[in-house]
């Protein structure tokens, strides 16, 4: 085996995984330490022990899974609509000049655009329900779903498309076979992060005007103090962000399994 061969080969440590846990637990273990030593009081933020127990009751009672299934709904209804919105702009952008030059500069624009700063139209528009918050969700997962699949359309290798002509393949086959597995790769990418935003859309979405969820959870627990509720909602924020991500993260391995080398695994 050539020198090149062995340099290109990945370096797998055994505990490398387990390694990675080692700053969280030492994080966690401070906290705790801060908490019982009066270092950081509970007025300010609750020890990790008080946070766990807090879920535990949460959880008891059904106030958590309620809210949690609240916030799966709009998040999920949010990302359909939104991935839909994202990935057929995208489409018509990416396989027409005149399709970009119409929908590029609107999104271009737009993304750039502050979540709060849209909270006030969307009020006067769609009202207190939910309709303003799933329609916020759906514009954080359009944006970086189209930016990152119009780049993968426009990043397809041009051979491949005087291939397609030498197979003699029509418009259809054209994008079936060649421009959507190309752009496939580039649009996971944006996938893993219109899940992200969506998180951070649902989390500002649900701080106004809510009456269940998450949101309401965090902001209800605001207004009595209630530290340990507060980091309970956000905790669980995250794990759903972490959750989601590594779902996306098992699809780019089962469909781009012939990118294996590039993805490291």
């Amino acid at each position: 085996m050539s020198s090149l061969a062995l340099r290109s080969t990945p370096i797998r440590l055994p505990h490398a995984r387990w390694a990675r846990l080692i700053s969280p637990v030492l994080l966690v273990a401070a906290w705790q330490l801060a908490s019982s030593t009066g270092v950081l009081p509970e007025r300010l933020l609750a020890s990790p022990a008080t946070v766990v127990s807090t879920a535990l009751d949460l959880t008891r009672e059904g106030t958590l899974p309620h809210a949690i299934s609240i916030s799966l709904q709009r998040a999920a209804v949010g990302f359909v609509i939104g991935a839909a919105i994202g990935i057929g702009l995208a489409l018509l952008a990416g396989l027409s000049l005149f399709g970009e030059h119409i929908i590029d500069p609107p999104v271009q624009m737009l993304r750039t655009l502050p979540f709060y700063g849209l909270i006030p139209l969307f009020i006067l528009w769609f009202g207190i329900g939910e309709l303003p918050k799933i329609v916020l969700v759906a514009f954080g997962v359009a944006v970086p779903l189209y930016l990152n699949t119009f780049a993968g359309i426009r990043g397809v290798d041009g051979k491949l498309a005087e291939l397609a002509q030498v197979q003699r393949l029509s418009k259809v086959g054209l994008i079936r076979h060649i421009v959507l597995p190309g752009a496939l790769p580039q649009a996971l990418v944006g996938l893993r992060q219109s899940l992200g935003v969506a998180w951070l859309a649902l989390i500002v979405a649900e701080q106004v005007n809510a009456d269940a969820g998450l949101g309401f959870l965090i902001n209800d627990a605001r207004e009595f103090l209630r530290t340990d509720v507060i980091v309970v909602g956000l905790l669980v924020y995250s794990l759903l962000g972490l959750i989601t991500d590594a779902v996306v993260r098992l699809i780019e391995r089962r469909v781009l399994v012939w990118r294996r080398g590039f993805l490291g695994s």
